[in-house]
This record gives structure tokens, C-alpha cells and sequence, in this order.
């Protein structure tokens, strides 16, 4: 599968992951949250698919705020939904670290 396609994939799950806590619960930093991350995943796939710079950084910059705010929730809670997000997160951080990674060498 191609990182843009990662990509894109991610920014789903995360959009619709904040939109999805906040139909259901009220929550506007869900929403805020979630469109936000998803928004950095979107727009590093774009970048990506057309060949732009900082398309993989972009992507990396989502998966480290996710990861940051995910993982230690998933840690203090053990609840499913910030495991989940954390499990995303460390999906991002490998796919698009692993990209960067190789870029810089």
C-alpha cells in the first residue's frame, strides 16, 4: 500500500473518529481534535500524491500529535478508544518514520 494511501486512510479513521465522539457525546475537543489530525494526514497525502515536499513530514507531524495525546491516555485508562488511536498512531509513526528515515540518509 502507498504512504498516500496511508495516508489518506488515517485521515479518515481520525476525522471520523472526532466527529464520530462528538455526535455522540458532545465533545467539541473530540471534533476539534480529530479534523485537526485528520486535516495533517489529508493534506500530507495530497502532498504526497502529487509529489510535493513535506508530504511524508506532514504525515510524521500528525502521527507524533496523535501518538502525544493518545498514548499517555491509553496508559492511565487502558480504555479502548485511546488504545486504538495509540495503535494508529504507532502505525503512522512507522510507516512515515521508516519513509523519512530513509530520505534523510
Amino acid at each position: 500500500m502507498s504512504l498516500d494511501t496511508v495516508a489518506y486512510i488515517l485521515a479518515s479513521l481520525t476525522a471520523g473518529g472526532g466527529s464520530l465522539g462528538y455526535i455522540r457525546t458532545g465533545s467539541v475537543p473530540s471534533i476539534a481534535a480529530g479534523v485537526s489530525v485528520g486535516a495533517l494526514y489529508a493534506l500530507g497525502g495530497y502532498r504526497m500524491s502529487n509529489r510535493q515536499p513535506y508530504g511524508v513530514e506532514l504525515a510524521l507531524l500528525a502521527s507524533i500529535v496523535l501518538a502525544g495525546s493518545s498514548v499517555p491516555r491509553a496508559i492511565k485508562s487502558g480504555k479502548p478508544l485511546p488504545i486504538g488511536l495509540s495503535l494508529l498512531a504507532a502505525y503512522g509513526l512507522y510507516s512515515f518514520g521508516s519513509a523519512w528515515s530513509s530520505r534523510v540518509r
